[in-house]
C-alpha cells in the first residue's frame, strides 16, 4: 500500500502503541485485498462485542489497547487524532446482556460483569457504548456516498443497500481499527464497479411481514457473496424500511451479502448493471412457504417469543404494542432495541402497553449473542430469517419461526 508520510508515522508507532497496532491491521488488510491507499471514512460499527463471542482472548486485547490511548487535545480544545481514540462517529454492535437492566432478566453474574468490563474498554477507545445492530436508527446515518466502515453483517447490507454509503463487510478488529485511525484500504465496495448486480432476482408473489426474511434466507443460500437485484410484485408504498432491514438481514445470515438492490426502492438500482446480468433465477410463493417451514426446528409454544433481530425501531415496537394492548402474554417476550428508541417508546406509551401485557423491552443485546441456553429456554420464537438462522447454531436451542400474532400465545 501507498502510505502518506502521515500515515508512515502512524504505522511506526510515533503516536502511540495503540494506533501502531491499529495501522497493523489495516495494512495487512489492505495488503490481503491489493488495496493500493487508504480512504478517510465518516463513520463505524464495530462488531465484537458479546463475552459469548470474543471471550477472555477479545477481552484482554481490548483492554491492552485501551491502556494505550491517551487523549490528546488540539489548540482549538477538540480531540486529537493522534489520541489513539475514535474521533469519527463510531458506535458499537449489540452485547451480551441489557447491560442496566441484566439482572431483572436474569443473564449469568460473572457472563454480566465480563460484559460490563469489555464495554467499558471500548467506551475508552471513543467507541459508542449504545450497543445496537441498527445504528442507523440512533444517529449513526451517513450520506449517500460516504465512506465508512461497519461490521455488523445486516448492518453492513442495510447502510450499502438502503443508504448507499460505501463498506465492505469488515471484521469487528477491523472496524475498530477503521475507527481509531479514521480511514480504511480503499478497495472492494468502495468502488463503483464492485456495486454491480451479479443475480436478478424475479418474486413472483407479493410478500408480507416475515416472508421478507424467508426471501432473504433462502435467496442469500444461492447469490452467497454476490448482489442480488430483486424485482417485487409489492409496490413501493408497500416495503417498509423494516422489511428492507429484514430481507438484508437474512440475505447476510445465510450467505456472505454484504450489498443488494431493489428495483424502484433502493437508491442505486439504476446503475446496478442490471443488462448485464446473465444469472436470473424466480422466487415463487411455494418457495417462500417451504423456507418458512425450514427456517422452524420446532413446533407449538415458544418458552421465549424474542423479537428485534435486527434491532426493532419505534414503528416495529408501535406494532407490537398493538398486538399485545388490553392483553396477556403467556410466553416470555423480549422486544430487543437500542436505548434511544426504547426512549422514544416510553414516551409514546409503547413500553407500557408492552409491559402490561407481560412482555419487555430488552436493550442493548439480542437472543444471537446473549447466553439464552444457559437461561433456562428451550423453543425461541422469532420473526427473523437472520435469527431463525442463528439461534440453533449460536445457541443450540430449538426455534420456531413465524409472524409475531401467531408466536404469541395469550391467556
Amino acid at each position: 500500500m501507498f502510505l502518506t508520510k502521515e500515515e508512515e508515522k502512524m504505522a511506526d508507532g510515533e503516536y502511540g502503541e495503540t494506533i501502531r497496532k491499529s495501522m497493523d491491521i489495516l495494512i495487512a488488510l489492505g495488503d490481503i485485498y491489493g488495496a493500493e491507499k487508504f480512504v478517510d471514512i465518516k463513520s463505524a460499527q464495530v462488531s465484537g462485542v458479546s463475552y459469548k463471542t470474543i471471550g477472555e482472548a477479545g477481552l484482554e486485547y481490548l483492554q491492552d489497547l485501551a491502556a494505550g490511548a491517551e487523549i490528546i487535545y488540539n489548540e482549538n480544545g477538540t480531540i486529537s487524532d493522534k489520541s489513539g481514540i475514535a474521533t469519527i462517529s463510531a458506535t458499537l454492535n449489540p452485547a451480551g446482556t441489557d447491560l442496566d437492566n441484566w439482572r431483572e432478566f436474569g443473564f449469568p453474574i460473572d457472563f454480566a460483569k465480563k460484559q460490563v468490563e469489555i464495554c467499558d474498554a471500548y467506551g475508552a477507545l471513543g467507541i459508542s457504548t449504545t450497543c445496537t445492530c441498527t445504528p442507523y436508527l440512533i444517529g449513526n446515518v451517513p450520506r449517500f456516498g460516504d465512506h465508512v466502515s461497519w461490521s455488523e453483517s445486516s448492518a453492513v447490507a442495510y447502510v450499502n443497500s438502503v443508504i448507499g454509503a460505501r463498506t465492505n463487510r469488515e471484521g469487528g478488529p477491523g472496524a475498530l481499527a477503521a475507527a481509531i485511525i479514521g480511514k480504511t484500504p480503499l478497495y472492494g465496495y468502495h468502488f463503483d464497479e464492485n456495486r454491480k448486480a451479479t443475480l436478478s432476482v424475479d418474486v413472483e408473489c407479493k410478500l408480507e411481514r416475515a416472508d421478507f426474511g424467508a426471501l432473504g434466507y433462502y435467496v442469500g443460500q444461492i447469490v452467497k457473496d454476490g448482489v442480488p437485484y430483486f424485482k417485487m410484485q409489492n409496490k413501493t408504498h408497500e416495503i417498509a424500511s423494516g422489511n428492507l432491514k429484514a430481507l438484508g438481514a437474512a440475505l447476510a445470515s445465510s450467505g456472505a451479502v454484504a450489498l443488494y438492490h431493489v428495483e424502484d426502492i433502493t437508491p442505486e438500482y439504476g446503475n446496478a448493471g442490471l443488462e448485464e446480468v446473465d444469472e436470473k433465477i424466480t422466487v415463487t410463493k411455494d418457495d417462500i412457504l417451504e423456507t418458512r417451514e425450514k427456517l422452524s426446528t420446532a413446533e407449538g409454544y415458544a418458552d421465549l417469543v424474542c423479537l428485534g433481530c435486527p434491532h426493532a425501531s419505534l414503528e416495529e415496537i408501535q406494532e407490537v404494542a398493538e398486538i399485545v394492548k388490553g392483553r396477556k402474554i403467556k410466553n416470555e417476550l423480549w422486544v430487543c432495541s437500542s436505548i434511544s428508541v426504547k426512549a422514544a417508546a416510553d414516551r409514546m406509551g409503547y413500553t407500557k402497553q408492552i409491559e402490561d401485557a407481560g412482555g419487555h423491552i430488552v436493550l442493548d443485546t439480542c437472543m444471537v449473542v446473549a447466553p439464552i441456553e444457559q437461561m433456562g429456554y428451550e423453543v425461541i420464537g422469532v420473526n427473523s430469517g437472520k435469527a431463525a438462522n442463528y439461534v440453533p447454531s449460536m445457541c443450540g436451542l430449538k426455534v420456531i419461526f413465524d409472524d409475531i400474532e401467531n408466536l404469541l400465545d395469550f391467556e
